[in-house]
C-alpha cells in the first residue's frame, strides 16, 4: 500500500471502529493498524474456485433444505437482478463474503473469528441489491451495534492472547526437546552425501546400501524420512560415479580389451552431466552458511538459507535426472559399442520435452564413435574398430572367399535406431570398396564415394553425421551403395568379361558346345576305356587340345581355352577312364567369387552327368553304325536256308526294336536337358545377369541358375530315386553296346571265314571260330544257329530288364517336384503307349 490517500482511509476505518467498540477507550491503535496493513497486505486466496453459480445454487439450496422456500425464491429472485446489473466478475467475491459471514454466524460464538455483521438503515428496493441477499442469506436483519457506522461493516480484530505465536513458541521448544541434531548441521550432511561424502552425522551404511542417520541420533521420525529421501540422490550419485571410474580410471591395457570408444564417449557425457551438478552444490552450500530461521520468530533473516524442505526442492530436478543416468548406467554395464547406444537408445522413447532433451543431448555424444565407423566404412571401406564396437566384424580370409565371408554383420551389436535393412545396404557398401580394392586392383570407388556425398550434401570429413540425423545418413548410404555398385559391376563385366566366363563354361563344361564334343568323344573315347590307373592325364590334356583345335572352339579367346583344363578325379580298383574324366575351369581373381570351390563342384557334378549322358548317345550311335541295314543284307546268313534266315532276322529285329526304345528314351531326354534345361536357365541368368545392380544380386542370379539346372536335371536331393533308375537305365544301353559290339563281331568273323578270306586278328582271338570254319559249312551254320540263339536270350533279358528300369523312371516322374519334369514325361509318353502297357500289367 504504497499509496497515501489509501493509507490514510484505512487509519482512518481503524480509528473509527476502535472508538466504536470501546466507546473511545484506551485501545492500542497503532497495533491495530499494523494488524490492519497485515491482513490488506496479504496474498492469500480462498481454496475455492470462484463459481459464481455453483456458489449461488449452494445458497439456494441450504435454504430450501432449512425450511425456507419463500427466501430461496426471494435469493434466487435478488440474484437474477443483481448479475443484469454488475459485472460477471465483481459479483462472486460478494457472494462468497456473505455466504462465509451467514456460516460463521450460525457457527458456535466462540469459534467464530468474525463478529456479527452489522447493518445499517433497512435496504432500498431496487439499488440495494446486496443488502437484500444478505439478507436473504443470514434470515432476519442483524440489528446494528450502539455507534457502528452505517453500510454493513465488518469488525475485524487481532487475536489479543497471542494464540498463534505461543502456539508456535510452544512447537519450537517440542522440536527442540526431540532434535539432537540442529537442522543446519543435517543440511550440510546431506549435502555431504549428495557428494558420495560421509558426513557428521549421515553416513553411507554397506548393509543397507544406503545413506542413512544412525538409530542413536535422535531426530523426529518425519525428518528422518526426509533425510533418507534426500540421500537417495547421493546414492545414485555413487552409482554414476562408480560406472565412471570404473571405465576410465584403468590400464591401457585392461581399457584395450574391455572399454571402447562408445562407453569412453558415455562416461565423457555423464561427466558432463555431473559438472553441471557439482556447480549447483556448490550454490546450494554457499545457501547452507546462512542461518535457518527458527518458527515464529519475526527477527530479519536472509531469505536464502537451507533448510531440509527447501533442500528438497531444490534437489527435485537434479534427482530425476540423476536416477535417469543410473537406470542407463545399471543398463548399460556389460554392453559396448552399438549395443550400448541401442540400450540407452530404448530409455530415450519418452515424452516429456526435458526428458527428450536430455537424452539426445547424452546420445549425440554417446552415438559419435559409431556414425564416425559407419561414415569411414561407407565412403572409404576402412574399418576403424580397434574395440570390437561396431556391427560389421572383419576377419583374415582369402581374396576368393572375402566378399562371403570376409566381413558379417554381428545382430548384437546393431543399435535400434539402424533398421536391419540399412544395416545390410551399409554392409554391402563398404564390403563393395574393399572387393575392388583387394580383389579387382581398382580406385575408381573413391570417385563415386564422393559424388555421392556431394550429392547427398554430407560432407566426408569426420563429424558430419550424428545421432538424430538418420534419414541424411540412409540418404547417404543409399546414394554411396549406388554408385559403388555400379562401378563394382561396370568392372566385373566390361574388365574381367564376367558373362563371356559364364558363357565358356556352359559350351565347355555343360557341353553346350556340340561339334568340340563330338571330337572330343571320338578322341578320348578309346582312351577311356581302358583302366583309369593306366590313364595318362597329360595324355588327355593333348587330346583335349586336339578336339579344341578340330572344332570351332578354335576360334574362342584363347585366355578362355587356356583356362579349360583336364581333371581326373579320385578313382579305385576296376574304374575305367569313363568313371574319372572330367574337365574343369580355372576361374582366377576377382571371378572366383562368384565360381567358389563349392560352386565348380556343383559344375562338376552336372558335368558328370552330362558326360555319361554324352557318352550314352555316342554308344547308341555306335550301335546304328554296326547294325547297318546294308551290313545285314550283304550276310550270307541271310541268303541261308528258311530257319538259319528266320533266326537271324529275329534277332536284327529284336536288336532294331531295343535300340529304336533306346534311342528313343535318349533322345528326347538329351532334348530336354539340352534345351528345356540348359537353354531355358541360360536365358533366364541371362536377363538376370544384365539387370543385376550390386554383386549380391549377380551370386544370387548365378545360384538360382545352377539351382535349376540341378533340380531339373534330377540331380537334387529329392531326385535320388529317379537318378538311380536313371543311370540303372544307362547301364542298360552301355550294356546293350557292349554285347551288340561282341556279337556283331562275331557274325562278321562267321561272314569272313564262310568266304575264306579270314582276317589275322580273327584268328588271334577265337580258336572256336577256328573250329567252326575247319568243321565246314554245315558246322558254320549250326555254331551260327547256337550264336542267335543265345543273342536271343541275350536280348530278351537285356529288355526286360530296360522295361523295368523305364517303366519305374516314368512311373516317378509325375511325383517330383518341378513343373518341367511333367513336360519330360509328356515327350516320353506322348502316345500314351507305356501308360497303356503299365495299366495292362
Amino acid at each position: 500500500m504504497d499509496d497515501h490517500q489509501t493509507q490514510d482511509l484505512v487509519k482512518e476505518l481503524v480509528h473509527r471502529l476502535i472508538s466504536a467498540e470501546s466507546g473511545g477507550g484506551g485501545r492500542d491503535a497503532g497495533g491495530a493498524l499494523r494488524f490492519a496493513h497485515r491482513l490488506l497486505s496479504s496474498r492469500l486466496a480462498p481454496a475455492v474456485l470462484p463459481d459464481e453459480h455453483a456458489l449461488a445454487e449452494s445458497v439456494k439450496r441450504r435454504l430450501a433444505a432449512s425450511g425456507r422456500p419463500d427466501d430461496a425464491l426471494a435469493f434466487a429472485d435478488l440474484h437474477a437482478k443483481l448479475s443484469a446489473r454488475s459485472r460477471p466478475a465483481s459479483l462472486w467475491p460478494l457472494l462468497y463474503l456473505l455466504d462465509s459471514l451467514s456460516s460463521h454466524r450460525r457457527a458456535a460464538a466462540a469459534a467464530s473469528c468474525l463478529p456479527n455483521l452489522p447493518t445499517a438503515a433497512p435496504p432500498r428496493a431496487a439499488g440495494s441489491g446486496a443488502a437484500a441477499a444478505a439478507a436473504a442469506a443470514g434470515g432476519k436483519p442483524a440489528s446494528r451495534a450502539p455507534g457502528a457506522p452505517p453500510g454493513g461493516v465488518v469488525l475485524v480484530s487481532k487475536d489479543p492472547d497471542n494464540i498463534r505465536e505461543i502456539a508456535l513458541r510452544e512447537y519450537t521448544e517440542l522440536v527442540l526437546d526431540e532434535t539432537e541434531v540442529s537442522e543446519a548441521a543435517l543440511v550440510r550432511d546431506v549435502l555431504y552425501a549428495c557428494q558420495g561424502i560421509d558426513g557428521r552425522y549421515v553416513r553411507f551404511d554397506k548393509g543397507s546400501d544406503a545413506y542413512d542417520l544412525p538409530d542413536g541420533v535422535r531426530v523426529p521420525r518425519s525428518t528422518r524420512t526426509l533425510v533418507r529421501k534426500l540421500c537417495e540422490l547421493g546414492w545414485l550419485f555413487r552409482k554414476v560415479r562408480g560406472f565412471i571410474s570404473d571405465n576410465i580410471s584403468r590400464s591401457p591395457s585392461d581399457a584395450a580389451t574391455e572399454v571402447g570408444t562408445v562407453a569412453q564417449a558415455f562416461c565423457s557425457a555423464l561427466q558432463e552431466e555431473l559438472s553441471d551438478y557439482y556447480k549447483l552444490l556448490a550454490v546450494l552450500e554457499s545457501y547452507s552458511l546462512n542461518p535457518i530461521p527458527t518458527p515464529g520468530s519475526d527477527s530479519g533473516v536472509s531469505g536464502n538459507y537451507l533448510s531440509l524442505r527447501r533442500l528438497a526442492v531444490w534437489l527435485a530436478e537434479p534427482a530425476v535426472r540423476m536416477r535417469l543416468m543410473a537406470v542407463l548406467v545399471d543398463g548399460c554395464r556389460g554392453l559396448r559399442g552399438g549395443a550400448m547406444a541401442g540400450a540407452i537408445h530404448g530409455h530415450a522413447q519418452h515424452g516429456d520435452p526435458t526428458f527428450q532433451d536430455f537424452m539426445g543431448r547424452l546420445l549425440r555424444r554417446v552415438c559419435s564413435p559409431l556414425f564416425e565407423m559407419v561414415r569411414s566404412w561407407v565412403l572409404e571401406g576402412e574399418l576403424e574398430d580397434v574395440f570390437a564396437e561396431f556391427f560389421i566384424v572383419g576377419q583374415p580370409v582369402k581374396a576368393e572367399s572375402l566378399w562371403q565371408e570376409g566381413y558379417l554383420l554381428q545382430s548384437d551389436m546393431l543399435p535400434a535406431f539402424i533398421s536391419p535393412v540399412l544395416a545390410q545396404r551399409i554392409l554391402r557398401t563398404g564390403k563393395s570398396i574393399n572387393f575392388l580394392k583387394v580383389c579387382c586392383d581398382d580406385n575408381g570407388w573413391a570417385d563415386a564415394a564422393t559424388e555421392a556425398a556431394v550429392c547427398v550434401g554430407t560432407t566426408t570429413s569426420r563429424g558430419g553425421l550424428g545421432y538424430g540425423q538418420i534419414d541424411a545418413l540412409e540418404a547417404l548410404v543409399v546414394e554411396a551403395a549406388k554408385r559403388i555398385d555400379r562401378h563394382l559391376m561396370d568392372v566385373i563385366h566390361k574388365r574381367y568379361r564376367f558373362k563371356d566366363h559364364c558363357l565358356a563354361i556352359k559350351r565347355y563344361l555343360l557341353l553346350g558346345q556340340g561339334d568340340f564334343v563330338q571330337y572330343l568323344m571320338d578322341v578320348v573315347g578309346p582312351e577311356l576305356s581302358e583302366p583309369a590307373n593306366r590313364i595318362s592325364s597329360f595324355h588327355l590334356a593333348g587330346l583335349l587340345e586336339t578336339a579344341i583345335r578340330a572344332s570351332n572352339a578354335q576360334y574362342d579367346d584363347r585366355d578362355i581355352l587356356d583356362r579349360i583344363k583336364v581333371k581326373m578325379m579320385d578313382h579305385g580298383d576296376g574304374d575305367r577312364g569313363w568313371d574319372v574324366f572330367s574337365l574343369e575351369y580355372d576361374a582366377r581373381v576377382p571371378l572366383d567369387t562368384v565360381f567358389t570351390a563349392s560352386v565348380m563342384k556343383r559344375y562338376l557334378k552336372i558335368f558328370n552327368f552330362l558326360w555319361k549322358l554324352k557318352r550314352v548317345d555316342h554308344s547308341l550311335t555306335g550301335i546304328w553304325k554296326t547294325m547297318k541295314p546294308n551290313c545285314i543284307v550283304s550276310s550270307p546268313f541271310y541268303k541261308e536256308g528258311t530257319n538259319i534266315r528266320s533266326q537271324f532276322v529275329s534277332v536284327l529285329r529284336k536288336c532294331q526294336v531295343l535300340f529304336n526304345e533306346m534311342n528313343h528314351f535318349v533322345t528326347n531326354f538329351q532334348y530336354y536337358i539340352m534345351f528345356e534345361v540348359l537353354e531355358v536357365s541360360w536365358a533366364r541368368f541371362s536377363e538376370e545377369m544384365d539387370s543385376a545392380k550390386d554383386l549380391d544380386d549377380l551370386l544370387l542370379a548365378h545360384d538360382k541358375y545352377l539351382t535349376s539346372i540341378v533340380e531339373k536335371s534330377l540331380l537334387g536331393e529329392r531326385s535320388h530315386g529317379i537318378l538311380r533308375n536313371l543311370f540303372a537305365l544307362f547301364d542298360i544301353i552301355l550294356q546293350f553296346r557292349s554285347h551288340a559290339d561282341r556279337w556283331f563281331e562275331r557274325i562278321y568273323e562267321l561272314q569272313l571265314r564262310g568266304k575264306g578270306k579270314p582276317k589275322s586278328k580273327a584268328k588271334a582271338k577265337s580258336k572256336e571260330v577256328d573250329s567252326w570254319v575247319d568243321g565246314g559249312r554245315k558246322a558254320m551254320i549250326q555254331l551260327a544257329g547256337e550264336l542267335f540263339r543265345k543273342m536271343g536270350e541275350d536280348l530278351d533279358s537285356i529288355a526286360k530288364d530296360y522295361t523295368s528300369s523305364l517303366d519305374a523312371f516314368i512311373a516317378q516322374l509325375p511325383m517330383q517336384q518341378h513343373v518341367d519334369l511333367k513336360f519330360l514325361l509328356f515327350r516320353l509318353d506322348f502316345t500314351e503307349y507305356y501308360s497303356r502297357v503299365s495299366s495292362n500289367k
